[in-house]
């Protein structure tokens, strides 16, 4: 359930964050490895931050934001790509999750199926 402020043309083209979880252990080599991976080529790989120290997970790890200014080519290989990293525990690049989507707007509710 979503509304229409959620709708986009692509993946990451909305220029806000999309958060990639990391173990701390290396984190800066692994922040450099996901803003070179040719997948997500033109992201801007930043540690999230919570004051002055890096922010922490209830899992203790990291999170680094990608920051897109166009569309993911292609959010399956992305989403892969980043995964197979050593030291990624998840992403946000949930695919597949979903049959159904019901999306308010100012006109009302639609029902959107896969």
């Amino acid at each position: 359930i979503v509304d229409d402020t959620k709708l986009v043309e692509g993946l990451g083209g909305s220029k806000l964050a999309m958060p990639v979880e990391i173990v701390q252990f290396c984190w800066k080599y692994n922040l450099e490895r996901l803003q070179n991976l040719p997948e997500v080529a033109g992201c801007e790989a930043k540690l999230r931050m919570e004051g002055d120290a890096p922010y922490v997970t209830d899992n203790s790890n990291y999170i680094v934001d990608l920051y897109f200014q166009d569309p993911i080519k292609d959010s399956y290989a992305a989403a892969k790509a980043i995964s197979a990293l050593e030291g990624v525990v998840d992403h946000g690049l949930f695919l597949d999750m979903v049959t159904t989507c019901i999306i308010a707007g100012s006109d009302g509710v639609v029902v959107k199926g896969k």
